[in-house]
């Protein structure tokens, strides 16, 4: 066996792992016709889960219908969501796998659903990103000057609402979605925020919002239930701060979070593909990126306890099975499918490069 240490189960509080090939949150934009998980979203999820992830998180799904930059992704805002999520959970469970639902919320474009709920795109500053183009809204347009939230405690509130809906629909712990730029990285960021008041300046008040997102999370979930996702190298969606300035805020984040009792913390490695350029330069603090056998070594070397996995799952839907059983990882794949292009795509149009990857079973005739 190659990978012995990332096929070893793993102990989260209540939970026991059947392996630490996790799954990373992975948008596919598929949610169609609105943005409830549907048939093809639980095919998806049950067969990573039937592969062998030790731990799925979901793609990020919207606390509220605020200010998304991907149509059709999937909400937990509503009782018909919820109960399309039950499912889900369910038929991951029942391949015994653990799943959390990632807890996000975006302040980007105006989407259709923003539009739709009469409310604002908030964000810690009234400050539009740089860059951007959105491909599924009329005439491409970049980001959007967002509304200054008046009192960030109302979105803290919208994320309380979300952690008792996946609890209602069977998940096992929530993960709060801090990277990529979406707000709880920019009230990190000092590019993004701007405020004067508690909530900005300093690190220790940038670090407040994400901190008391963590706080209400753990206060409906309990102890080891709640993770948070966080990329410090920067880059996407315009954000990213002085090395010397990311070190401090991270190092008092993550300090202040480790002492709730977290089911995990996640950290981003760089990614060219997550980096634009702006303003003739890359806007990421480039740093090694993380591969199967450095994972391995890791792991072995007791600094880290388990290993996310993004586009090896997309391809390979049994990753862990093929890592057990020493399947080549040869399926290739489809950037030109990675996200649904809207509802008016068919059910068939839609599965390819998202159920339609050959698992293990198949793959044994290459042996």
């Amino acid at each position: 066996m190659a990978f012995p240490n990332l096929l070893r189960p793993l102990q989260i509080g209540p939970h026991t792992l059947k392996d630490r090939v996790l799954m990373s949150a992975l948008t596919r934009s598929r949610s169609v016709p609105t943005n409830v998980p549907n048939g093809l979203n639980l095919e998806y999820y049950a067969q990573r889960a039937r592969g062998g992830a030790g731990l799925i998180t979901t793609e990020g799904t919207l606390v509220v219908p605020q200010g998304s930059e991907w149509q059709n992704a999937p909400g937990i805002w509503s009782k018909e969501q919820v109960a399309a999520w039950k499912k889900i959970t369910d038929a991951v469970h029942a391949e015994g796998s653990i799943i959390f639902n990632q807890a996000h919320l975006a302040s980007h474009p105006d989407a259709p659903e923003q539009l739709a709920s009469g409310l604002p795109v908030y964000a810690p500053s009234a400050k539009a990103a740089r860059g951007g183009k959105f491909r599924f809204l009329p005439g491409r347009p970049g980001y959007v000057t967002p509304t200054e939230v008046p009192d960030p405690t109302i979105l803290i509130e919208q994320f309380r609402q979300a952690a008792i809906n996946a609890k209602e629909a069977g998940f096992d712990g929530v993960e709060l979605h801090g990277a990529n730029g979406y707000l709880v990285q920019q009230f990190l960021d000092s590019t993004a925020n701007q405020r004067t008041d508690k909530w900005g300046g300093s690190v220790e008040n940038r670090c407040r919002f994400g901190l008391e997102v963590l706080k209400v999370l753990v206060s409906i979930w309990g102890s080891k239930r709640v993770a948070v996702r966080l990329n410090p190298a920067g880059g996407y969606n315009d954000i990213g701060m002085s090395l010397e300035e990311t070190l401090a805020t991270y190092k008092h984040f993550i300090s202040e979070a480790d002492n709730m009792d977290l089911a995990y913390i996640t950290l981003i490695r760089y990614s060219a593909m997550l980096d634009p350029v702006i303003d003739g330069e890359l806007r990421a603090t480039q740093h090694d990126e993380s591969l199967l056998k450095e994972a391995e070594a890791l792991i072995a070397q007791n600094k880290i306890d388990a290993a996310v996995f993004g586009m090896l799952w997309i391809s390979h839907p049994d990753l862990a099975k093929r890592l057990e059983h020493g399947v080549p990882l040869d399926n290739q794949i489809e950037f030109t499918k990675l996200y649904g292009l809207g509802p008016e795509m068919t059910l068939e149009e839609l599965k390819k490069g998202y159920t339609d990857y050959p698992a293990y079973h198949a793959a044994q005739e290459k042996l």
